[in-house]
């Protein structure tokens, strides 16, 4: 009994030798390739990662809807939207507090009110130190207003995806808010030394006005709905003004006349190059962030770089969960 308990034993013991050996030597190609999967999916999962798919994606979409007929530019903007849930969940394995539906009308609102002011008194004020006049331009003023609407609706959303939800919260969880500010406010200004009229001060007013204002109104808001509402009046005021929109130059309700130095009416490139503006807009950033640091709202570069190595958001994402709607991390 003693012998063959023994012999069992050996028996089992060279059995699951052999057989390990024999599994490993058949599945040895398919670790290896398990490996390699693993690290290319480390990598698309990585903050950098879902960024650049995330903008490539949001990218094709605008390139394909952003000059279509009638309401195309908008619908490419609930498309993008779409891209950008689909790659914040699978990839970045988080919830979209910051693009739920609950609640995005009365921060499009909030948003879109803080932009009509912003514009309207910057434009008040070249007016009154004689930067500009204006006339009415006549047409039709339904279709102007509608088109103006649809094309505005496609470039503030998908610009607000890519600069403020994908590139600035990446960078933020690899080295904090400030930094991911800094970064993301240079990288608009560059992105749009390629429109008609740009030159290197209309970059550095961009990144200083836009980037800054913007990026700071997602760091206290944390709703992509806010800051593309924002966005969009921006744009849209300035189109309807007459005012060329970063040196673009559609038609608009209005002929506007411009006179004195560029550094007063932004020349060319239209009232964003102005320096009334810039410093409209670096106040209203500041206080944004005085708010944003007040609420929680900023991640410091320690943190950030904890929280790109873990599931989850920023902090202040309660926050933006409570503002959005959010219950238990579920969408609603």
């Amino acid at each position: 009994m003693g012998t063959t308990d023994t012999g069992t034993a050996a028996g089992t013991d060279t059995g699951t030798e052999t057989g390990a050996e024999t599994g490993a030597g058949r599945g040895g190609e398919h670790v290896e390739h398990v490996g390699r999967g693993g690290r290319v999916g480390r990598i698309v999962r990585s903050p950098l990662g879902w960024m650049l798919t995330g903008m490539a994606g949001v990218a094709l979409v605008s390139a394909l809807t952003a000059t279509g007929p009638g309401p195309v530019p908008a619908l490419g903007a609930a498309a993008a939207v779409l891209v950008y849930r689909l790659v914040t969940q699978r990839l970045a394995g988080r919830p979209t507090p910051e693009a739920a539906r609950s609640g995005a009308g009365r921060a499009a609102l909030l948003g879109g009110g803080i932009g009509l002011v912003f514009v309207l008194a910057s434009a008040l004020v070249i007016t009154l130190c004689g930067g500009y006049s204006f006339s009415w331009a006549g047409g039709g003023v339904l279709s102007l207003v509608g088109s103006a609407v649809m094309v505005q609706i496609g470039a503030s959303v998908t610009e607000e995806l890519m600069f403020r939800a994908l590139a600035l919260q990446a960078l933020e969880r690899l080295w904090g808010s400030r930094a991911a500010l800094v970064i993301t406010s240079v990288f608009f200004g560059v992105a749009h030394l390629g429109t008609p009229g740009a030159n290197p001060w209309s970059g550095v007013a961009i990144a200083l006005e836009a980037g800054a204002l913007l990026g700071a109104a997602f760091l206290w808001r944390r709703s992509i709905w806010f800051v593309a509402g924002l966005h969009f009046t921006w744009n849209t005021a300035e189109q309807l003004l007459g005012i060329p929109v970063s040196g673009h130059a559609p038609d608009g309700l209005f002929t506007v006349g411009v006179h004195g130095p560029a550094l007063l009416n932004g020349g060319s490139f239209g009232l964003e190059a102005s320096v009334v503006p810039v410093l409209a807009a670096l106040a209203l950033a500041a206080r944004m962030l005085v708010l944003a640091r007040r609420e929680g709202g900023l991640v410091g570069r320690r943190e950030g770089g904890l929280v790109g190595r873990r599931e989850g958001g920023p902090v202040g994402r309660r926050r933006a969960g409570r503002r959005a709607g959010i219950t238990g991390g579920q969408e609603k």
